[in-house]
This record gives C-alpha cells, structure tokens and sequence, in this order.
C-alpha cells in the first residue's frame, strides 16, 4: 500500500464486471469487493438475468454501476432507453458509435432531462476488443485500422457531446491526443500479466493501460473467476501503479 491517496486512486479507476450468472452471486460479489474498487459493471447476461432491479439495489447500495448495455438503434428508441439508465440511477452508461451522432446526442439529452440535476456519464463504444485487424476488415467490412476507426468514432462521439468513450488500452493514446486529456477513456480488454487473454484480441496489462491514458479499467474474469476476488483486485491495483 501507498497510503490512503492511492487507495481512493484506485478505488477512482477499477471497475469490476460483475460476471455472474444471477443476482445472488452478483450481490456476494459487489459486497465483498465493494471497499476496493470505484465501480461496479452490469452487463447484457446480468441484466438480463436479474433485471433493473439488481442495478436499483446496487445503487441503493452505494454503489456506482456502468450500465454496459450498448444501445444501438434508431435515435428514438436509444433515447428511450437512455433515460431509463439515467432513471435507474445509473452512473454511466454506454451506446455504439457507430448508431452516428443524432443517436448519440439523442441518448446525452435524454439522460440529461431524466436525471435533473447530475446526469450518467455517456460513453461510446468503438472497436470491441475481441476484434482485431482482419475481423473488422473481413467479417465487419471497415477497412481502417482498428486504431483509425476507434479515433474516427471518438471523435464522433466528442462532437455529438459524449463523455468518452469504451476503446482497448492500445487506443487510449490516440484518443487523448485526439480528443483531449479531459475526454474519458473506458478500457476493456485488461488482463494482469500472466492472465489468460481469452476471447480478447487488443489488450494490455493495467500498468500498461494507465501508461497509455485509460481513466477506467473495466476487469472482469481475472477478478470474478480468482478463487479469492479480494486479493485479485489488490494485485491489479499494486500493478496499475494506482495503489
């Protein structure tokens, strides 16, 4: 440990999904780990297993929750849905680029009336980190380089008037520097060395994510797969450079 600054840095910084399959297990977890980290993510198999309730408990709780949900449709209907993320209590929560700025701008400005005074944080996902050059060159038919088209997105999302956005730590760089160092950087794709990399394709260590400009580090099965969570996101933290 580095005293109690580092310690709220890295509770600031690590976001741990909570990977689990039922409320139960996600409520165990977001207890025990709840002193360690800054926020907790809900995503599609959680939410869809235990509903919008499990994120009112959580928040309840004292929780932040990322709301990962990807909303990706006609601007209407994201607008919608980002109203009921905002209503949920939700500290962030997250779009597609790629749904192009009138979506984008819709989903601020619904969080923002539906919130009152603080609305969530908004952010964009670009480029998956399971995907790498020839995937979205072949199987999604984007010819830019995953580094092009996650700066081409974030630069969308900053007209349209996101916080941020969701990219792999080896874009984080590019983002700043295109987009400036006050626009957020959400980064998956977070294994600590010798972690197996998984489904993931762009990745970095968290020491590595920081060094490049990530603000958050999503991590998800290093933490909830570890037999003991607690002393995973410690050494994560100790990694980082942020405890």
């Amino acid at each position: 440990m580095r005293g109690e600054p580092a310690v709220r840095e890295a509770r600031e910084r690590l976001i741990v999904a909570l990977d689990a399959g039922d409320r139960e297990e996600a409520l165990r977890l977001a207890g025990i780990l709840a002193p360690e980290v800054g926020a907790f993510k809900v995503g599609l198999e959680l939410f869809c297993a235990a509903g919008p309730s499990l994120v009112r408990e959580l928040v309840e709780r004292g929780a932040r929750v990322f709301l990962d949900l990807k909303f990706h449709d006609i601007p209407n209907t994201v607008a919608g849905a980002a109203r009921a993320a905002a209503r949920l209590g939700a500290w962030m929560f997250n779009v597609h680029a790629a749904g192009g700025r009138e979506m984008m701008r819709r989903a601020v400005a619904a969080a923002e009336d539906a919130a009152g005074r603080a609305r969530p944080l908004v952010v964009a996902v670009t480029v998956l980190t399971s995907i790498d050059a020839r995937a979205l060159r072949e199987e999604v038919g984007i010819a830019r380089e995953p580094l092009d088209q996650v700066r081409f997105w974030a630069e969308e999302a900053r007209a349209a008037g996101l916080d941020g956005v969701v990219c792999s730590p080896l874009e984080a760089g590019v983002v700043k520097e295109a987009c400036g160092r006050g626009f957020l950087v959400v980064t998956p794709g977070v294994r600590p060395a010798g972690v197996a990399v998984g489904d993931q394709r762009r990745v970095l260590t968290p020491a590595g994510a920081i060094a490049a400009g990530a603000d958050y580090l999503v991590v998800g099965r290093p933490v909830t797969a570890a037999p003991d969570p607690v002393r995973a996101v410690r050494a994560i933290a100790e990694e980082a450079g942020v405890r």
